[in-house]
């Protein structure tokens, strides 16, 4: 629902802020007042096209933003926007364009820059523009299905014949898969096998390499590492002014010292380890020594192996990592083409079984369809005959198609303005008003009789409704508006004053000069003002006291 519109240096608006409520709202004023500024600014909040010739003459930018209350969003697209940090907060939303000088313009929701593409995704579920010649969601085939499965209270049958396509196609497009590559496969099952047994002959070790490469080194040093070590150890254990004989010495002093001062304990006990360090240092690199050995055989091994492990990077990997990884695929490779005959009949049977459920979720969808449809278009031109087009001939065709997650079903709605004229798809009709009174007999027809007083309601927006009708169809209009508003926020532009005596609130949209520059404003009447607004559409320029009383009666019954 839209609870607040900012609307700033756009056409001849400079800073209009407007609060809308629930029920009926009707937007009046003279011809050319601008009246449709509001269904054009919600037409860009909504994602429609943006053009620089929207701004007002010297400035910068137009800057359109609407405050609309949401209870929830949808999962999908809830989970895209909390990924952008973008979140309801106590309910409501926030939404904004901004046009630049140079033509492009900006989207905003949360104050948090956000792409076309979502405002658009966002749109159905906030609200729907139907104005002159915009035809706007409901005349998209998606839009229409999903009208027609509302009213057929077949929601829930045409999400699980969705589930079941999904599945469906999934298990096909596997074992479709299956079938392409199974020649190739079972050509590349040699290869694999080799490759397998290459590296299985092998049997290489997680960080052999590297170990194998410390040996090597060892084994090509015995001579100099025996030279140095045993030099370290002499100098660490052997020699008269080897390192533990001097901590030793050390020691030997400060135990003399210690019998005159005994805080000189503290100190040998911070010795003592560095004694214990040295000295098993000294063993630690003895039996070093003692086990080095130079062995050319070994020698020979190690970097028969290590050519061995070489020639497997080679080939399948740069580390023994890549190459083991390599192998487990390998094996997956062998083991899905000598499982494949078995997978395949799995999944045979599965897509069978699956093409039985969808096919009877399928034809159980299309039946229901098929009879609200019926239902609906009868319904429609009883709402059409009342709107001032009682010729018209409504068709709402449901024809085979082939398997979608939609169903089987083609859907589309068809009319016939005209006697003797075929009936066209929606957007085929030439007339605005026409438009507007289709989607109106539509969104009427297929409301829901009760809501949820604690619901909140989608916006639906209405342009010149009341194009090329008046007296008794004006009122019709009105009434069907009303019975509208009670299921949703319904705004609307009208003339009419049969039409804006059903209001539960109303908006006058003046245009005034000063200054050389034009302004329009936005203003919401009271119960007196409104009655002289009302009394103004029904007499013209020159009110006068029988418009006034005529007002007075007109919305006496129009609250009825």
């Amino acid at each position: 629902m839209l609870v607040e519109l900012l609307v700033e240096n756009y056409a001849v608006v400079e800073k209009v802020r407007v609060r809308f409520d629930r029920g009926l709202n009707v937007l009046t004023g003279e011809t050319g007042s601008g009246k449709s500024i509001v269904v054009d600014a919600l037409t860009l909040l909504f994602g429609g096209r943006a053009s620089a010739e929207m701004i007002r003459t010297n400035a910068e930018k137009a800057r359109i933003s609407g405050i609309f209350e949401v209870a929830s969003l949808p999962a999908d697209l809830g989970v895209e926007l909390a990924d952008l940090g973008i979140g309801l907060e106590d309910n409501e939303l926030l939404l904004e364009r901004e046009i630049l000088a140079g033509g492009k313009s900006r989207a905003f929701a949360q104050s948090r820059p956000v792409t076309l593409p979502i405002i658009k995704e966002l749109a159905p579920f906030l609200g729907d523009v139907h104005g002159q010649h915009d035809q706007q969601q409901l005349f998209s085939p998606a839009v229409q299905r999903d009208l027609l499965d509302g009213f057929a209270g077949a929601e829930e049958l045409a999400q699980e014949t969705s589930d079941l396509f999904t599945r469906w196609r999934s298990v096909t497009s596997e074992r479709e898969e299956l079938d392409r590559t199974a020649q190739q496969k079972l050509r590349e099952k040699d290869m694999w096998i080799f490759q397998r047994n290459e590296i299985e002959s092998v049997a290489p070790q997680p960080g052999e390499d590297a170990e194998l490469e410390n040996e090597r080194r060892v084994l090509r040093n015995v001579v100099r590492i025996q030279e140095t070590g045993g030099a370290a150890y002499a100098a660490l254990y052997e020699d008269p002014e080897s390192v533990v004989t001097q901590i030793k010495a050390v020691q030997k002093r400060l135990e003399e010292l210690a019998r005159i001062d005994e805080s000189i304990s503290e100190i040998i006990a911070t010795l003592q380890p560095a004694a214990f360090a040295a000295d098993e240092a000294a063993q630690a690199l003895r039996h070093y020594l003692e086990r080095l050995e130079a062995d050319p055989n070994r020698l020979d091994e190690v970097e028969s192996r290590m050519a061995a492990l070489e020639k497997l990077k080679r080939k399948y990997g740069s580390s023994l990592d890549e190459v083991l990884a390599f192998l487990d695929q390998v094996k997956q490779d062998i083991a899905s083409v000598e499982t494949s005959s078995e997978r395949r009949d799995a999944l045979e049977k599965q897509a069978a079984e699956l093409t039985r459920s969808y096919e009877a979720a399928a034809k159980k969808l299309s039946a229901k369809r098929k009879e609200a449809a019926k239902q609906l278009g009868r319904r429609v031109e009883t709402e059409l005959a009342t709107l001032a087009m009682d010729k018209s001939r409504v068709e709402i065709r449901v024809v085979e198609a082939p398997w979608s997650a939609a169903g089987a079903d083609a859907i589309e709605f068809l009319i016939s303005p005209n006697p003797g004229e075929e009936p066209k798809p929606l957007e085929k009709i030439a007339s605005g008003g026409e438009l507007s009174r289709v989607a109106l007999a539509l969104k009427t027809s297929a409301a829901p009789q009760k809501q949820n007083p604690k619901a909140v309601p989608r916006t639906l927006v209405f342009d010149e409704v009341d194009a090329g009708v008046g007296g008794s169809a004006a009122e019709a209009v009105g009434r069907r508006l009303k019975k509208l508003s009670r299921t949703s926020q319904v705004l609307c532009v009208t003339h009419l004053a049969q039409i804006a005596g059903f209001g539960d609130h109303h908006y006058h949209v003046e245009k005034t000069a000063a200054k050389g520059r034009t302004f329009a404003t936005i203003e919401e009447l009271t119960p007196e003002s409104r009655t002289r607004e009302i009394g103004r559409m029904l007499s013209g320029e020159r009110l006068t006291p029988e418009a006034l009383r005529h007002a007075e009666q007109l919305l006496r019954l129009s609250s009825e």
